[in-house]
């Protein structure tokens, strides 16, 4: 008698990609609509970054905060976003039975990165250089937030990272965790590049003489 393999890629895991898909689409078109036409690329891009940011906090992670809370947690829960997250949960456990780590680093990341990814965007739009700043903080935040998800368990053997398929390895482990940690460093030398570079200007301009 033979058993057939378990269904690796299912309909849940189609209609969650695309609506990773549909938040990007999203952040792209307010970009478009929110940036001049003449708009630098770095700075359309970082938009579309930060708007994506921002949109992923606030309904995909605040929907598994919100099932990880209060004694819930995603494995026992019901619902669309119930669903999604345990999907992920194959790939990652600990996202299925609300990890205190995980919960303690993810309440930052919805009430604190979310609302500053917010506040960035609107400085961008009224092209405030003060944005570089606060990149640089956020950046930072989510660099750190990445090291403190990963770092432990690699330390204890990964025993709850599931690498058996290429899905859950190089999708939803690899993939969905290393744009957040390429895309902030490259914010992070732009910004740097900015405010590095006004500082010098102010330091080599000749500096006037009170009489």
């Amino acid at each position: 008698m033979t058993t057939e393999a378990p269904t690796i890629f299912t309909l849940t895991s189609a209609l969650s990609l695309a609506g990773v898909t549909l938040v990007g689409s999203l952040a792209y078109m307010g970009a478009n609509l929110f940036l001049p036409k003449n708009a630098r690329w770095q700075d359309r891009y970082t938009f579309i970054w930060l708007a994506f940011d921002a949109l992923i906090h606030f309904s995909f992670e605040g929907s598994w905060l919100f099932l990880s809370m209060f004694g819930r947690q995603v494995n026992t829960s019901a619902g669309p976003f119930a669903e999604m997250w345990r999907e992920y949960a194959a790939a990652d456990y600990r996202w299925g039975v609300s990890d205190p780590t995980v919960v303690s680093l993810e309440i930052l990341t919805v009430l604190g990165a979310g609302p500053l990814c917010c506040y960035i965007l609107k400085q961008l739009v009224n092209d405030d250089p003060a944005r570089h700043y606060w990149i640089i903080v956020l950046s930072t935040a989510e660099l750190y937030g990445g090291w403190m998800t990963f770092c432990p368990e690699w330390l204890t053997g990964s025993p709850n990272l599931n690498t058996s398929n290429a899905l859950y390895l190089w999708v939803y482990l690899v993939f969905m965790n290393v744009i957040w940690v390429f895309i902030p460093l490259g914010l992070m030398v732009e910004s740097y590049g900015h405010i590095a570079g006004a500082l010098r200007k102010i330091r080599a301009a000749p500096k006037v003489k009170r009489g």
